[in-house]
């Protein structure tokens, strides 16, 4: 009798398997010698049996069908079958007489009724351990998620913590996962040009490679990366430490989302399109090149308007005036900082009854993730309706972490914003030298938005905390100090005077920039 020797492991990875196949090939054969068997061939495979549609074993039974051999010589029984497809196929030629005779050395086994029956049960307890083993493994899985903890392979940037099972920011990686994301939320890369730059500066993956832009894109939508992780379709509060903070990623999937739609190429490049649409229709506002000059006009697409054009140089004097307005002299901006360092100060009392109040609202939100899973077991709610509200509730509480962290450094959540609009406004007066219009637009767009034109003016919606920038009026109103001579329109030519420097509480002056938080 011919027999063909089968050797299988679940993987490529030698550390976790029982026995290898250079083991099983070398205990086999022994027992070949020992045996007096006559062996025609040998296959061996490095693929799970849990799931029917092995290449290698299907070429074995092949060969029985064509008359190859009559016997097949393995380790143990369920290195042939670990499912009921692969199980009967065996038994199935068995009772064909295809194939005629099965050897192993550690299980007995006899072509016979009973021989088949108990050839039946090994492969049936084959099947029991690998579907016993995955259960306990999603249990495992769910616990480790419940707990916060990332229950895999730990995703680039991260390495794992043995000691506390979970994972945490990897040192050498962290930081260019946190340059992608700045680099992205500018909406001036691409994930190709981060790649690029990532690579150049070291980003490279264990083969010491570069890694592929679909990697770049994967990590820049994982939420992993600001705290929460989604497994198995449902969301939860992971407990490692974040690598950049929630507004940042939504800062990202927003320029993503732009940056899906289709953008025509143009013929002419107008440094103003796309940046402003139409008060009197809402239309959006195109441009045109007519003898020799850059015109701005709606484009009518909603009907009928009555915008007029307006010349490019026009309106580049338009945004310079808006520049000046919402800049600061220096002046002004070192006794402003001044008191934001006071402010940081006198607020370190005023935090912990803030503390307070966002810890009472994390457990309100905990209660409501524990009410909102008792009524999906009690069947009052069905898994997708649940799934979506813990999303919410997740995020909710991601939110208010990032707070609580703020606010525990025992400095005021308003003093960075606000030193970071000072600082913007500083370096308004600087652009007004280059003549170097992309940058106009960067600064505009950190002052406003909602840009539009109406009857050939400028106009748009002072992002939170600018208002009293640009606003005499409202700037005395919050301070509650007037001044016989008001601030003229250019305020680097003004100073701060001192009389006003007394009297002036910088939080009142910025004081919406909280809302932010």
């Amino acid at each position: 009798m011919r027999y063909i020797i089968y050797c299988r492991k679940s993987t490529d990875t030698d550390d976790k398997q029982v026995m290898s196949i250079e083991a099983q090939m070398s205990e086999l054969k022994e027992f070949a010698a020992r045996e007096k068997l006559e062996i025609v061939a040998s296959l061996c495979e490095a693929k799970t049996a849990k799931e029917p549609g092995r290449s290698v074993f299907n070429e074995l039974l092949l060969r029985f069908e064509q008359g190859e051999a009559e016997g097949i010589l393995a380790w143990h029984p369920d290195r042939l079958a670990r499912n009921s497809v692969d199980g009967g196929k065996i038994i199935y030629l068995l009772d064909t007489g295809i194939i005629k005779d099965l050897k192993f050395p550690t299980f007995w086994f006899e072509s016979t009724p009973q021989g088949k029956f108990m050839l039946n049960l090994a492969f049936g307890q084959s099947k029991y351990y690998v579907d016993n083993l995955s259960e306990n493994i999603r249990r495992g899985n769910r616990i480790k998620c419940k707990r916060g903890l990332w229950p895999t392979f730990a995703p680039i940037g991260y390495i794992h913590n043995y000691k506390t099972k979970g994972i945490e920011p990897d040192p050498d990686k962290a930081p260019y996962i946190k340059r992608a994301y700045e680099l992205y939320s500018t909406g001036d890369y691409t994930f190709f040009e981060i790649n690029r730059i990532l690579t150049k500066e070291g980003f490279l993956n264990r083969a010491g490679t570069a890694y592929h832009t679909s990697n770049i894109q994967h990590l820049l939508m994982n939420p992993i990366y600001y705290g929460s992780f989604q497994w198995n379709g449902e969301w939860f509060e992971g407990i490692h430490e974040p690598i950049i903070s929630k507004a940042v990623f939504d800062q990202v999937q927003s320029v993503m989302r732009l940056r899906g739609k289709k953008k025509r190429k143009r013929r002419h490049e107008f440094p103003f399109i796309g940046f402003m649409t139409c008060e009197n229709c809402g239309a959006a506002i195109t441009a045109e090149k007519q003898k020799g000059h850059h015109y701005y006009r709606c484009t009518r697409k909603r009907g009928p308007c009555s915008e007029k054009y307006l010349r490019e140089e026009e309106l580049a004097g338009q945004l310079k005036k808006i520049i000046v307005q919402y800049s600061i002299s220096e002046d002004w901006i070192e006794k402003m900082l001044i008191h934001c360092d006071k402010e940081q100060l006198n607020e370190t009392k005023e935090n912990q009854s803030i503390i307070h109040v966002l810890l009472n609202q994390k457990k309100e939100i905990d209660l409501k993730i524990e009410r909102l899973l008792d009524l999906h077991l009690d069947g009052s709610l069905d898994k997708q309706s649940y799934l979506k509200k813990k999303k919410e509730f997740i995020n909710q509480k991601v939110g208010i972490t990032e707070k609580l962290k703020m606010f525990q450094k025992e400095a005021s959540p308003w003093l960075e914003p606000m030193r970071d609009i000072l600082k913007t406004s500083c370096g308004g007066h600087k652009l007004l030298i280059t003549e170097n219009y992309s940058e106009y637009l960067t600064f505009l767009k950190n002052i406003g938005s909602n840009f539009r034109l109406k009857s050939g003016t400028v106009r748009f919606d002072a992002k939170i905390g600018w208002d009293p920038v640009g606003c005499w009026e409202g700037f005395i109103d919050w301070s509650g100090w007037r001044d016989s001579n008001p601030r003229p329109h250019a305020p680097q030519a003004c100073a701060l005077p001192d009389c006003a420097t007394s009297r002036l509480k910088i939080a009142d002056i910025l004081y919406p920039i909280c809302l932010i938080l």
